[in-house]
């Protein structure tokens, strides 16, 4: 037999309720989804779905395309236009420096597809509106123009003009209204933000541009998709950044997806823009916004200037006091290259012939640069970093080996002799030590050489810093090794001040000054030692000595806490053998395997690690003298405790008169030998090589040919030091064979005395040139 459930009248209508209420509630929920959604569906609509059949020409067809969804356009196409922020202000720094010596001169920015007025709303952040004499959106579709129209009523900007033109033959009001003003070069800013790429003749408009931008002051902005061939010349690279290169899946699906839309992405846009302006930054990067590590649209930001633009400074820096001659990537003379370049006549870009002949060792690798010339050129600031080309070698260095300098520049001065009048050629490592003998003695020129271009890059990064931060925020990125407002600095202040190569990278590794648990000085190769010393002293519980022994106010408690609590831990047989392993002494300390040996040779770890650490502890005050050791347990400098750079009085040495003491840095993005071989006969008066030699095995011919550039360079009477592992290494008898007098400055003699605030090297060399 079949039973049912009995049912009440109340417990009936109770479920009626319940299911009233459940579809109100779905309802609502559906009400809301679809009200956050219905810009998205507006766009999927627009963009995928409906047709855009029968229409005549372009303004039809953008019409038709964007009379649905223009409301919407900027809430839609906050993710997938990326880059528009950084470019507004990448240009509102550069556009300060660019127009320093003429403040008073008339500003006129033209956006070119600004559509809703976006950009220049969002540019008022960065670059007041109301310092610009006239602002021109010029768009080609009505309904985005509708929209900008209200923006712009609401914000009362009276200065802000909107043109409905085709950008191919704009024309602004002022060049048909008064005859005292020419079209030619009396615009001073120029931007296109995802509207090359819409453009079609793109041809006419570059040109056209390139005709009304000022010269000298003008600048052009440019944000968009792209695509590029996957085996781009080094000229190109040069041009156009790294990481430019496309996959040809990328290039291909990309290409093809947003021609849909009538936005062409085959790389002939962006080539002409970089043939047709001189290239002051370029950054390649990568839209994830949909799904992360898989979908990754290509796009650029891009900054220029016009090739009519003065960059004869720039040569002679390269050329003249550079001494970029061989060897070195360098363009040809800059001799011609300041007259005016006809706008309808531009030269092929790795065609033709150099602007001079040069003549050249045999087997010299010269690379001449012709026209349009590499972004390094056309920078708007000091040219410290002098052009090179992106070659397989450098990608071997993925970051910075060295965040800091480990060799004493205290003892350095003592012997150096230097003066105002010497020229002098060092290893760049993180660029404490040069900055040091900047400071202390303002040499005329000081060459910075280091094959790994991460060097290079950090180098330039404290330059720029100190040419535009205050001493605050300088000490926060350098000191601290932390500032939360990087990105921010970077982009408004710090990057008009650095090479396009030197900024794509911080842009890329902007998280080395951002992360709160993880200061900079972690980062790098160096910084895995610094991180594993951390891990060993929490492991051992020693973690609240290490910082006792960093705020030691005497001598004897610092070597009290330094013999009962750390020596034990560094001198344990376990971290005795990590020490010993080749793979660790090269990671983490920078210790090739011929300096390894070299070392071995004159005792076992325990006996260098003992007569390093011991001799230095008894000396000095970790507090406030050896700042070295101090960043090795902490992971960042102290005020009491830092390179000559972060103090006050160092900062604002460099910073003096417009930092003129730091124009005497050359960065050289090579080898020692190469850029050796491309300096004048006796044009240098001071060398130091650190030590460089160690790293070569015994009896190589690359030390004898290196020693032998060096006594062809440096002057009679000029000094090269040099830095080793072993007591007695055997590249002295190169020197003395070279015509050099070899002296030893100091060599350690055992665990007694400290050769210096690192003390981590057998002995200290001087050789005079005979």
């Amino acid at each position: 037999m079949l039973t049912f459930p009995a049912f009440s009248s109340g417990s009936i209508q109770i479920s009626s309720n319940q299911a009233a209420s459940a579809v109100v509630l779905v309802t609502c929920l559906v009400l809301l989804v679809v009200s956050r959604l219905t810009p998205q569906l507006t766009f999927i609509w627009y963009c995928f779905v409906h047709p855009l059949t029968g229409a005549k020409d372009q303004k039809a067809r953008l019409d038709k395309f964007y009379e649905g969804q223009a409301d919407v356009y900027d809430a839609t196409r906050r993710g997938l236009l990326r880059g528009r922020k950084t470019m507004l202000n990448l240009s509102a720094g550069h556009l300060r420096t660019l127009r320093a010596n003429c403040p008073d001169k008339r500003l006129v920015w033209v956006d070119i597809g600004g559509g809703t007025g976006h950009n220049i709303e969002l540019m008022d952040q960065f670059l007041p509106i109301s310092s610009f004499d006239a602002v021109y959106l010029i768009d080609l579709c009505e309904p985005l123009l509708q929209v900008a129209r209200k923006r712009f009523a609401q914000r009362g900007w009276t200065n802000v003009h909107i043109l409905c033109q085709d950008a191919s033959d704009f024309v602004l009001p002022e060049w048909q209204n008064s005859s005292s003003v020419d079209p030619k070069g009396s615009v001073g800013f120029v931007t296109l933000s995802y509207s090359l790429s819409m453009i079609p003749n793109f041809y006419n408009l570059l040109d056209r541009i390139d005709h009304v931008l000022s010269p000298q002051e003008g600048l052009l902005g440019v944000v968009d998709f792209y695509t590029a061939g996957k085996n781009a010349s080094l000229h190109e690279k040069a041009i156009g950044g790294e990481s430019k290169e496309c996959g040809w899946i990328s290039r291909w699906f990309w290409q093809i997806w947003f021609d849909f839309d009538n936005v062409h992405l085959s790389p002939a846009r962006r080539s002409y823009l970089e043939y047709r302006f001189g290239t002051i930054k370029s950054y390649n990067g990568r839209n994830r916004f949909v799904l992360p590590f898989i979908v990754r649209i290509p796009y650029y930001i891009w900054l220029g200037r016009p090739r009519t633009a003065d960059i004869s400074k720039s040569c002679h820096v390269f050329e003249v006091e550079g001494g970029n001659t061989i060897g070195n990537c360098s363009p040809a003379s800059s001799i011609n290259v300041t007259k005016e370049i006809d706008s309808t006549s531009v030269p092929p870009l790795e065609l033709g012939f150099p602007i001079t002949e040069q003549q050249s060792e045999s087997n010299a690798v010269i690379v001449n640069i012709t026209p349009p010339l590499s972004s390094f050129h056309y920078q708007v600031n000091k040219p410290w970093r002098l052009p090179y080309y992106e070659h397989p070698v450098h990608k071997e260095f993925r970051t910075f080996v060295y965040s800091f300098t480990w060799e004493d520049p205290y003892v350095d001065v003592m012997h150096l002799e230097l003066s105002k009048d010497d020229s002098m050629f060092v290893i760049t490592s993180a660029g404490d030590n040069a900055l040091h003998y900047a400071i202390a003695a303002s040499p005329r020129t000081i060459h910075c050489v280091d094959m790994n271009p991460c060097q290079g890059h950090l180098l330039e990064l404290k330059l720029a810093a100190m040419q535009s931060l205050d001493y605050a925020d300088f000490f926060a990125l350098f000191g601290e090794g932390y500032h939360p407002n990087f990105r921010y600095l970077l982009d408004s202040k710090i990057a008009p001040h650095l090479s396009s190569s030197a900024y794509q990278f911080w842009r890329i590794n902007v998280d080395a000054f951002t992360t709160p648990s993880k200061s900079f000085y972690l980062h790098g190769y160096s910084g895995w030692a610094l991180k594993l010393a951390r891990f060993i002293f929490t492991i051992a519980g020693v973690r609240t000595d290490v910082e006792r022994l960093c705020e030691c106010e005497t001598l004897d408690k610092q070597v009290q806490i330094w013999q009962q609590k750390l020596r034990p831990v560094l001198l344990n047989p376990v971290i005795v053998a990590l020490m010993r392993n080749p793979v660790f002494c090269w990671n983490a300390l920078g210790v090739p395997m011929n300096q390894r040996r070299m070392l071995l040779d004159e005792g076992s770890v325990y006996e260098y690690v003992r007569d390093t650490m011991d001799p230095l502890l008894s000396t000095y005050l970790l507090k406030t003298e050896n700042y070295f050791y101090l960043l090795c347990l902490l992971g960042h400098y102290t005020p009491t405790s830092c390179p000559l750079y972060l103090t006050h009085s160092g900062f604002k040495t460099l910073k003096a008169n417009e930092g003129s003491a730091a124009n005497s840095f050359r960065l050289h993005t090579d080898s020692i030998y190469n850029v050796l071989r491309g300096l004048n006969s006796w044009s240098l008066t001071r060398a130091l090589i650190m030590d460089h030699l160690d790293w070569f095995t015994v009896n190589s011919k690359d030390v004898d040919e290196e020693v032998t550039q060096l006594a062809r360079v440096v002057a009679p009477g000029g000094f090269v030091f040099w830095r080793s592992a072993a007591k007695h290494p055997w590249y002295n008898e190169v020197f003395e064979r070279s015509k050099f007098r070899v002296e030893a400055v100091a060599i350690r003699t055992g665990s007694e005395v400290a050769l210096d605030k690192v003390n981590m090297y057998a002995s200290f060399w001087k050789a005079t040139k005979l």
